[in-house]
């Protein structure tokens, strides 16, 4: 009997051992936070995010009031904060059970070569604007245990074919950089009780010339009334006046 109790617990241990968890960033306790974890406490934040632009009012309205929105607009808009924003406070009211985050994994035109390690460090280049974000409106170690947990989940858009995304936020960030085919699925990926945010810029894609499908998906749904497609401009842009300046002659 002893012995098949020690068998049941050899084999529980090995089953366990086979789990890629998402805490299992690296056996050094390696994580794409641990700077702000380290060397930052965590901070009050301000609980509510304002518009700074009428474009950003729109957007965050449509993100309250459908199910599936398309953000697209210039670099500096806000597309991306303010869908994670939206997000954690989805998350806080207790209206979704999870928040999920992807972006493909593009180079912006720079070849990084062979990365070592394991899925998530492979993908934490790639990754970084999301954990920034998140950190930047929940704290570092709140934003690593619901890592660790599951409650937060941050893939490559690869990962997502063949779910049912139920009770969840998911964020599709810089979908410029998704084919029509890859966006088709993604947006076959929404469930029951879940809101979709697809940000991007169509002028920005990394892809060849005539691959990106982000332009074609948004223009042809455009007529779907249950779905909100705001277009930013550089009235909406929100970093340093140069930015818009240069955005307008380039």
């Amino acid at each position: 009997m002893a012995k098949k109790s020690r068998n049941a617990r050899k084999k529980a241990h090995e089953t366990r051992e086979n789990i890629i968890h998402p805490s299992s960033f690296k056996n050094d306790g390696w994580h794409p936070l641990d700077s702000e974890i380290d060397s930052q406490r965590d901070k009050k934040f301000v609980k509510n995010i304002k518009p700074r632009s009428e474009g950003q009012d729109v957007l965050m309205q449509s993100i309250k009031d459908y199910s599936l929105t398309f953000a697209i607009g210039p670099a500096g808009t806000g597309k991306t904060y303010l869908a994670i924003a939206a997000a954690v406070e989805a998350y806080e009211k207790g209206d979704i059970d999870r928040i999920i985050l992807s972006r493909p994994a593009m180079e912006a035109g720079e070849s990084l070569g062979f990365l070592p390690g394991d899925m998530h460090e492979k993908m934490a280049p790639y990754l970084r604007p999301l954990y920034d974000c998140l950190g930047d409106r929940m704290g570092g170690k709140k934003v690593r245990q619901l890592l660790e947990d599951g409650t937060i989940e941050i893939a490559p858009i690869g990962f997502m074919r063949g779910r049912t995304l139920n009770n969840a936020f998911v964020v599709i960030d810089e979908a410029q950089n998704c084919t029509y085919g890859q966006l088709k699925m993604i947006l076959s990926r929404l469930g029951w009780h879940s809101t979709m945010v697809i940000t991007g810029d169509p002028d920005q894609s990394d892809l060849l010339e005539g691959m990106s499908g982000l332009a074609q998906i948004s223009d042809r749904l455009d007529k779907v009334k249950n779905i909100a497609i705001c277009r930013l401009g550089q009235k909406d842009i929100v970093r340093h006046p140069l930015v818009a300046e240069m955005l307008d002659v380039l």
